[in-house]
């Protein structure tokens, strides 16, 4: 496992490790964004999104649960499982959309009862600054923190 802590000045800086986590991402690694309500989740998201080149708006996916967009660079699953509880995860079918090739961001993984074996997990905390703990699980997960940090730090600065 792997850690890193990084500083993010405001909520462009929230978007822009987004847009960078994006271009450093590798199958099969899942995000799980983790974080209070309004720590920055979705706008992370839709860092990513602008990342891969999606033209339409992201927004969280509270209600819908899942939504898809296609982008330039290519398809992002965004899922929001704030509204579940554990047991009614599994009739999602998440392991068919892990498998699929997307990049996978999902909020609120404290709900699962189960965890994809290579993730990214994001967890963004409010403050002064507003932080971002970055944890790598699994050998493509290691591997994508290991370029994030260099293209955020870079980026950021």
């Amino acid at each position: 496992m792997v850690i890193h802590k990084i500083s993010l000045i405001d909520e462009p800086s929230t978007r822009t490790l987004g847009e960078r986590l994006a271009g450093v991402w590798t199958y099969p690694t899942v995000v799980l964004l983790s974080g209070n309500l309004g720590a920055g989740k979705t706008t992370c998201v839709q860092g990513i999104a602008a990342g891969l080149g999606v033209v339409e708006a992201v927004t969280s996916p509270t209600f819908a649960l899942i939504e898809e967009y296609e982008g330039a660079r290519g398809r992002l699953v965004h899922m929001d499982l704030y509204r579940l509880e554990s047991h009614e995860i599994p009739a999602l079918g998440l392991e068919e959309i892990w498998e699929r090739g997307d990049l996978v961001a999902i909020e609120w993984p404290e709900r699962l009862p189960f965890l994809p074996a290579d993730h990214l997990r994001v967890t963004l905390e409010h403050g002064e600054p507003r932080t971002a703990t970055l944890e790598a699980r699994g050998n493509a997960a290691e591997g994508m923190l290991t370029a994030l940090m260099a293209a955020v730090e870079s980026a950021l600065r």
